[in-house]
């Protein structure tokens, strides 16, 4: 058995490509994994990090502007399908697994068009450009939320198929992350994240917290900056003291982010589909801040079906302060019967069996 899976430009494209091709693997052992992506997309250092090879097509986004930038991507556009049909025919799949990111467009198109099964994923309740577009060659269109049906055309919602997002279910227990990570029981612990490219806005926030909350009250913290902002906020936190403090920890990207969601007493975090995703499965409190820069505002809508259920505490980028957020993030260390009824809200949302749902689906398409 032969899969390539695409999906690429954020984690939350590649993470759900690895998970879904991690549980196919854990199922037949002997199938030929391989990943298509882009060299400059976080799937080039990632995919690489959990053992799959990888290969590359150049493709790109068009800007909402008339621009250069649109003529470049027109012609990826073109010669990009060209280039996946070269890597599909020289590896001999026998499916193709796309979640998102411009990267799954040709390689989807391209294996469709020569008659190789393909399925497509869909994290988000509002579908992409991509997803919609792809979802007229794809043989099946998991979607992660109910509702979402009505945003596709109807000549393909006979394809569609309600899984959620692929987060696997390791079963690691709060006091076994700790252990791990060497925190007490009782110890507080801050994890803050603004998504794998980073976000400045998250990054200025958190860096904030650490020197209002996190280095007066010596409180563990780890931050990821992401790629975009890293050198940028690597140069800030060296100037400011922060990598020689033992309680704070600072790193581009979080690869064992599992081990330090299950450890944490409240992440501080984007909204994204599959961080939410993640946040139901591991049960976790948190303080959302939901990017503005998403389409139809989807990440707020997001955030806001969990903060009404008490699962989460929501802010704007343009109402939050670093005081409010330390304020915020001080009252829930302090009030943990406050954070066990957030915890318990937030694991209503867990779909826990979608990434084995994704896997029956596609392995379905070659029987």
């Amino acid at each position: 058995m032969k899969i390539i899976f695409c999906g690429g430009g954020t984690s939350g494209h590649v993470n759900p490509a690895l998970n879904i091709a991690k549980t196919i693997q854990n199922r037949y052992p002997d199938a030929e994994i391989m990943f298509i992506g882009t060299k400059k997309g976080i799937e080039s250092t990632l995919v690489p990090k959990f053992g799959y090879k990888i290969d590359f097509v150049e493709v790109s986004g068009f800007s909402r502007k008339l621009t250069l930038k649109n003529l470049k991507a027109a012609w990826h556009a073109v010669t990009s399908v060209s280039e996946a049909k070269r890597i599909i025919k020289k590896f001999k799949p026998d499916l193709v697994v796309g979640t998102g990111g411009y990267v799954s467009w040709p390689t989807v198109k391209a294996a469709s068009k020569l008659g190789i099964p393909t399925l497509i994923h869909e994290q988000n309740a509002f579908p992409g450009v991509t997803t919609k577009m792809l979802s007229k060659f794809a043989d099946k269109v998991c979607i992660s939320f109910a509702g979402s049906e009505k945003f596709f055309d109807e000549s393909v919602r006979n394809k569609l198929i309600l899984t959620g997002n692929p987060v696997i279910v390791d079963g690691m227990k709060r006091d076994e992350a700790r252990k791990k990570l060497g925190l007490s029981e009782d110890e507080p612990y801050i994890l803050s994240y603004g998504g794998s490219m980073g976000a400045d806005k998250v990054n200025e926030l958190s860096f904030a917290l650490m020197e209002s909350l996190s280095i007066p009250k010596n409180i563990r913290h780890t931050h990821a900056i992401g790629r975009v902002g890293m050198e940028k906020f690597s140069k800030i936190a060296k100037e400011k003291g922060f990598f020689d403090r033992e309680n704070l920890s600072i790193d581009e990207y979080i690869y064992d982010m599992p081990v330090h969601q299950a450890a944490a007493d409240v992440i501080i975090c984007r909204a994204g589909a599959m961080t939410l995703s993640e946040l139901a499965i591991r049960g976790r409190a948190a303080v959302l801040i939901p990017s503005p820069h998403v389409t139809e505002d989807h990440q707020y809508k997001n955030a806001r079906l969990i903060a009404d259920a008490g699962a989460a505490v929501v802010f704007r980028e343009s109402e939050i302060s670093p005081e409010l957020l330390s304020n915020t993030v001080s009252d829930l260390l302090a009030n943990r019967n406050k954070r066990i009824r957030m915890e318990e809200s937030v694991k209503s949302f867990a779909m826990p069996d979608s990434v084995e749902r994704i896997a029956d689906e596609a392995l379905g398409l070659l029987k």
